[in-house]
């Protein structure tokens, strides 16, 4: 029973620490240049419109 507890609780946070990784490396990415040009069209200064 304590064997079944710690096999769930291990996979459980490998399935955590990955999703934790992935954000962590996706926030650490720059922004390409065609994702910050489609995301901004009204807020952006005037020198990033097309």
């Amino acid at each position: 029973m304590l064997a079944r507890r710690f096999t769930i609780f291990c996979l459980l946070m490998s399935l955590f620490g990955m999703l934790f990784a992935a954000l962590v490396a996706e926030a650490g990415r720059p922004a390409r240049s065609w994702d910050v040009a489609n995301s901004c069209w009204f807020g952006c200064p005037s020198h990033l419109r097309h």
